[in-house]
């Protein structure tokens, strides 16, 4: 049987790594080798001649504001290629800071208006009480057909609004803002979410989700259901002792 490959563009690694997001990487990677297929993970620094347009998965990580700043030129340079990579189906995942520079706008605790990509219509500006939203958090959701509880940790001043495709509804915790009790953002194409913990470990079900999105990129009669199953004993343990702090029933 011929074996199958994903190409993966970690975009910003060695900047973006808030809170372990490389978990995310490694998760990936670990659940693609059981099932017999490469999962090909290529970094991305400022300034590297990178075709995006050429990867079935672009992931960006989360990082504080200084780091935002730092990347923002280089980033936006690759709009034109990463609107390209998405026309033609590669799918996304950005995490924290990486949701927020997709939007409109960041701006940022000091002050500083941080443009963002624009791709989407939401907006991200730092609460004004300085106030974060820290803590666990479990959000229902709906990838596609897929249902699902989604748990994670989140830690953001930034309150993320105008977000018209969220990710999910929230069960406990905060999400984009203190106030809409939704988290996320998901299209069909772009998952973005500001769990970190990182994401991929307590819910395998997105990380396959994810697989799945990337294989069926490459053919269109795969299935999320055609992937093999495997054994995840030790990710519901973790999933339980974070719901049971919640008091999340399911």
């Amino acid at each position: 049987m011929e074996t199958r490959v994903i190409r993966v563009c970690w975009m910003y690694h060695n900047i973006m790594d808030l809170y372990g997001d490389k978990g995310n990487m490694m998760v990936l990677k670990n659940r693609c080798e059981q099932r017999n297929i490469q999962c090909q993970i290529e970094t991305m620094e400022i300034g590297d001649d990178v075709d995006l347009t050429s990867y079935d998965l672009l992931f960006l990580g989360g990082g504080a504001d200084k780091e935002q700043i730092l990347l923002m030129d280089d980033l936006l340079k690759r709009k034109q290629e990463i609107a390209k990579a998405m026309e033609q189906g590669t799918f996304v995942v950005l995490i924290c800071g990486g949701y927020q520079l997709f939007g409109q706008y960041y701006i940022a605790a000091d002050g500083t208006k941080i443009n963002g990509l624009k791709f989407f219509d939401y907006y991200t500006e730092a609460s004004k009480n300085l106030q974060r939203c820290i803590g666990d958090i479990a959000i229902s959701s709906k990838l596609d057909d897929l249902e699902t509880i989604i748990v994670g940790f989140e830690n953001h001043g930034g309150q993320t609004r105008n977000v018209d495709q969220p990710l999910g509804s929230v069960l406990s915790g905060f999400g984009n803002n203190m106030e809409d009790h939704m988290e996320g953002f998901y299209n069909g194409q772009v998952l973005a979410t500001y769990m970190h913990g990182p994401l991929f470990p307590k819910n395998p079900k997105v990380a396959d989700f994810v697989i799945y999105k990337c294989l069926h990129k490459q053919d269109p009669t795969f299935q999320f259901h055609d992937l093999v199953p495997l054994n995840d004993e030790l990710e519901r343990k973790a999933r339980d002792v974070i719901l049971r702090r919640l008091k999340i029933s399911v």
